[in-house]
């Protein structure tokens, strides 16, 4: 009988290599396994014993050609059932919009041992690195983090856009795509068309790039500059400290 394997649902962290936990780097570096998605940092995969598999799943918001998840979940199994030590690597933290969860109760089912490990989420890890205190006492006093994935007119959207349009901050992911509908829902739903917002592209990374705005014309912004995925989108008070902030901040991330 094979010894018992074990999977570690890993979060990379927001972007830049050296954010992700010293445990999930530890885990990394005696992989057997390698099950990562296309965002993962080339850093992070030289860590990787060279004598680890290394299994792509893809997984990048609408990018055609990402494997089935159906797909990802046979293999963590079946290699863990092979008495393999397998690290499931995913962008930001494996349980925020990462399936992480979905993963876990799939092993769960099938008696397979299993560990989440966080990682910083996009939201906030891009947040800090541009200088957006997202929870400062006099920004307001909520957050709220949403899916942008599915279309705002669509029966897959479930948002209340009523009681998000009530939030003091909102950090949208994976929402370039739709980013008119967006707007569009939360000015029809009350919310200011002054409301401040930031679109940051490839948070932490050296060519991050961040576009400020307001609701009511952060659409066209966004897409004058050409702004790509990956980004963040974020709408709020909280936004209105990264001009005062930026002037003394340290960009670690270009260090």
């Amino acid at each position: 009988m094979a010894p018992e394997g074990m999977v570690y649902l890993v979060g990379a962290g927001p972007g830049s290599p050296d954010l992700i936990t010293v445990r999930g780097l530890r885990l990394l570096q005696r992989a057997d396994v390698l099950v990562y998605d296309s965002l993962i940092h080339p850093d992070l995969l030289r860590e990787v014993p060279t004598t680890a598999e290394r299994v792509y799943a893809g997984k990048r918001g609408y990018c055609i050609g990402s494997t089935l998840q159906e797909t990802i979940n046979d293999v963590l199994v079946n290699r863990a059932r092979d008495g393999l030590c397998v690290v499931r690597l995913k962008g930001g933290d494996p349980c925020v919009f990462g399936r992480g969860g979905e993963e876990a109760e799939y092993l769960a089912e099938r008696g397979i041992r299993f560990e989440i490990v966080p990682g910083v989420t996009t939201a906030i890890g891009a947040c800090a690195s541009a200088n957006i205190p997202l929870t400062h006492r006099a920004a307001g006093q909520s957050v709220a983090l949403v899916t942008g994935h599915h279309d705002p007119d669509s029966d897959e959207c479930e948002h209340d856009w009523a009681a998000l349009a009530c939030m003091s901050n909102l950090v949208v992911y994976m929402g370039l795509r739709h980013i008119e509908k967006i707007a569009a829902k939360l000015i029809d739903a009350g919310m200011s068309v002054t409301t401040p917002v930031a679109v940051i592209e490839r948070a932490t990374l050296p060519d991050e790039r961040v576009v400020d705005g307001e609701l009511g014309t952060i659409a066209l912004l966004v897409r004058s500059a050409e702004v790509r995925s990956p980004a963040i989108i974020v709408i709020g008070e909280a936004v209105r400290f990264r001009t005062s902030l930026n002037r003394w901040a340290f960009a670690a991330h270009n260090a």
